[in-house]
């Protein structure tokens, strides 16, 4: 029996104002300090989000009651907040992940700002709708923006209750995730059929199989994109290794090569966030600076992939 999805009569306006995104974005404002940041909007609602969101896997996976790593984990998520937010992503795969999120906002004080992105990770209708609400509880919120099936598992159950979920305002967004680049013919079956407001997947400089499909696919249907593993979990980095920040990066102002991997990322026009996990600072400051100036044009994304791959 085919399945009957709730209906999605908003993507024509979205798909609408996409076209002219690319120019409102170039005409944004930017100056020192970067505020404000670059920000994109959410397919089928009056919302944005910046473009340079925080995954949590592993590094906020840590001893709640390790005070330290708490305390530098709080430090983080407040400097996100104070940039003026974004999307933070989580899920209880991510071990004690939600617990310290909760633990940092409640020492925080407010969540201005933040776009809570949690994940239902088990089966069956029953162990989702309380592990979902575990969720709400370990991050302290009285809703969570944006409940996503991750890696896809059991979503035939899940998703019909998502979208229940999200008629009755429990939740604002319903989405689905991968990661690795893998399952991605089941995604797009996924995407060809239901109304989903977000997608997430893999998509970096070198891992750009996603190109291909999804992201044309995700920009046609209007769905917003979250991409993860922006950094392929450090290794990009290693791969670089010492080589120097090439002088063209100057042209998209990119102080060093976080921001010039993301900015690859983001100049996509299909892609609404980015995900970037840290548990320092310094490293969230370079991450947001991506957020600023210029992004690069099509010719200088293929310069930037071409100069990755080779080195």
């Amino acid at each position: 029996m085919q399945r009957e999805w709730p209906v999605r009569s908003d993507r024509r306006r979205f798909l609408q104002g996409l076209a002219g995104l690319g120019a409102a974005l170039a005409l944004r404002p930017v100056h020192a300090g970067c505020e404000p940041r670059r920000t994109r909007p959410i397919p089928g609602s009056d919302a944005a989000i910046p473009v340079i969101g925080m995954g949590t896997w592993l590094t906020f996976g840590i001893d709640p009651g390790n005070e330290s790593a708490l305390a530098q984990r709080t430090a983080v998520l407040r400097t996100l907040l104070e940039a003026g937010g974004g999307m933070v992503d989580s899920s209880p795969m991510y071990g004690t992940s939600e617990q310290v999120i909760g633990r940092c906002l409640q020492r925080i004080g407010h969540h201005r700002g933040l776009f809570g992105a949690t994940k239902v990770w088990t089966t069956t209708a029953r162990q989702g709708y309380v592990q979902m609400e575990h969720s709400k509880a370990l991050w302290g919120l009285p809703r969570l923006d944006l409940m996503q099936v991750h890696n896809l598992l059991d979503w035939k159950t899940h998703l019909p209750n998502l979208f229940a979920m999200k008629a009755r305002g429990e939740i604002r967004y319903v989405g689905v995730t991968t990661s690795h680049g893998r399952r991605h013919e089941e995604l797009i079956g996924i995407m060809q059929r239901a109304p989903l407001d977000f997608v997430q997947f893999t998509y970096n400089v070198l891992d750009r199989e996603a190109e291909q499909t999804l992201l044309p696919l995700a920009r046609d249907r209007g769905m917003a994109v979250i991409v993860n593993r922006p950094f392929r979990r450090g290794a990009l980095f290693e791969h670089i290794g010492n080589a120097p920040l090439p002088g063209w990066a100057a042209e998209i102002e990119c102080d060093n090569w976080a921001q010039v991997l993301l900015k690859y990322i983001i100049s996509h026009p299909a892609v609404t966030c980015a995900i970037p996990a840290t548990r320092r600072v310094d490293h969230l400051r370079q991450n947001l600076g991506a957020a600023c100036g210029v992004l690069p044009d099509a010719a200088m994304r293929r310069r930037i992939a071409r100069h990755v791959a080779d080195l």
